[in-house]
């Protein structure tokens, strides 16, 4: 058999089995693309669109109007023949051709047209069901918020995205005395913020550029910081969400903290350094699951790594030290279920020897500047190698519409078949099983590790 029928042969037995999409921002209320701008805008083009050329950084607000998302998309226009080359473009024409029936170049003198054509398929409340079909999704995770009126809880599943006590964010300039350009003490932000919401809520963006709303009820003492995380953890809806999806910033130091050293911090919120940044993120992690693990039966904590913030997005960055730290953090909470979604390609071999050591982690996925094609076959390889399949995810799209979750789940489909392939040529599987591989991965894993339930 030739390598080309064999990868053929494989991806079409691929193409039979179900995927469950573990991670994503899909909204009930818009959950198929609105406009041309849903598909072409999606934040990886943006980058994308950004290193052509395109003068425009930040992502579109949640809900634009029509005339800020026609002003983006033909400003983006002239931007796209440099662009036909990377990945995530490749994904757009997925999208265009296979959904929208699509294949001519976008234009200036076009671009309306496909524009109508997809906000006209975006009216039809069936045409989200009929996306996850033709991808062959059963059910996907996304973000308790974004749940609404719950008209599509037969396609969803939910997580909770609300404060982010780890994660840094880039500072406007001159706002540190150390030169740092973090926040250093966004950790507490995030916690008091929930602290004055009587249920969860949507998540700060990942870049909020310096800005912060004002709050009535602030965290002065260590007592605040306690009464504010025993409220964050009694808020949590248990039985509704699956898991609570976390960032684990590498630019932080994770270490033990004391009481003491906490209040002493705490004093020093106004001229916070990177090390009352640490000592914040810290002593609330640490916290958070000593209260989490109390409910290790009822949900996952999920995070995300490798990814560090700039002024409009971020890029991958992960220390080797941080890999470690976090691993004494999960060692620490053996009964609670971990999770990783990881955005540094090199860290993928130390995450896999440390989910064949630690009972409580598991891989998911491809996330952020992971996903491209030669990484994502990279990953793979390595995790197939070297994790048993229950303890890994094959897919999650981290998309925004659906039409993004069909693209991605070609994407991965298609690298999956290269890297079984490769082992059936070898010896080391049959097409059989590989087949049976991938369906534990991609179907089996999410159940079991997630209790995603498809339908």
């Amino acid at each position: 058999m030739s390598d080309m029928h064999l990868t053929s042969q494989i991806e079409d037995g691929l193409n039979e089995i179900p995927l469950l999409d573990i991670h994503t921002h899909l909204d009930a209320t818009h959950l198929a693309a609105r406009g041309l701008y849903d598909i072409l805008l999606y934040h990886m083009l943006i980058s994308d669109l950004v290193s052509a050329g395109c003068p425009s950084r930040e992502r579109l607000p949640e809900s634009p109007s029509q005339e800020e998302a026609n002003a983006r998309v033909e400003e983006a226009i002239p931007y796209l023949p440099y662009i036909q080359n990377t990945s995530s473009f490749w994904g757009v024409r997925l999208i265009l051709r296979d959904l929208y029936g699509w294949s001519e170049p976008i234009t200036a003198s076009n671009w309306r047209t496909l524009d109508q054509r997809i906000r006209e398929r975006s009216s039809d409340q069936n045409w989200p069901r009929q996306i996850f079909k033709r991808a062959g999704i059963r059910r996907a995770g996304t973000e308790l918020w974004r749940r609404h009126d719950g008209e599509y809880d037969d396609l969803l599943q939910y997580a909770l995205e609300w404060a982010f006590f780890t994660r840094t964010q880039w500072s406007a300039p001159d706002v540190n005395t150390d030169g740092s350009m973090q926040e250093n003490d966004i950790s507490l932000y995030e916690l008091e913020r929930a602290w004055n919401q009587s249920e969860p809520g949507a998540p700060l963006p990942v870049t909020m550029g310096g800005v912060r709303p004002p709050l009535p009820r602030t965290i002065q003492t260590i007592d605040d910081v306690k009464a504010a995380i025993a409220h964050y953890v009694s808020c949590i809806p248990y039985g509704r969400i699956l898991s609570t999806a976390q960032h684990l910033s590498t630019d932080i130091h994770f270490h033990a903290v004391s009481d003491e050293e906490m209040a002493e911090a705490l004093i020093r919120r106004a001229e916070a350094t990177l090390d009352e940044r640490d000592v914040y993120a810290s002593y609330i992690l640490e916290a958070f699951l000593t209260e989490l693990e109390k409910h290790a039966n009822e949900i996952v904590y999920q995070f995300s790594f490798g990814a560090e913030p700039l002024p409009f997005e971020t890029a991958a960055k992960l220390r080797q030290d941080t890999l470690f730290e976090v691993a004494a953090i999960i060692a620490r909470h053996p009964r609670l279920r971990f999770q990783v979604f990881l955005s540094s390609q090199h860290a993928n071999q130390t995450l896999c020897t440390l989910a064949r050591e630690l009972p409580n982690l598991s891989l998911a996925g491809y996330w952020w500047h992971n996903f491209f094609p030669t990484i994502i076959r990279k990953v793979m390889s390595e995790r197939l190698d070297t994790v048993a399949t229950n303890k890994q995810v094959g897919f999650f799209s981290d998309a925004y519409c659906a039409d993004w979750t069909y693209a991605k789940s070609v994407i991965v489909r298609k690298q999956l078949a290269e890297v079984l392939a490769q082992k059936v040529r070898q010896g080391q599987y049959t097409t059989d099983q590989a087949l049976s591989i991938a369906r534990q991965i991609l179907f089996n894993s999410p159940q079991t590790l997630l209790g995603m339930q498809p339908r």
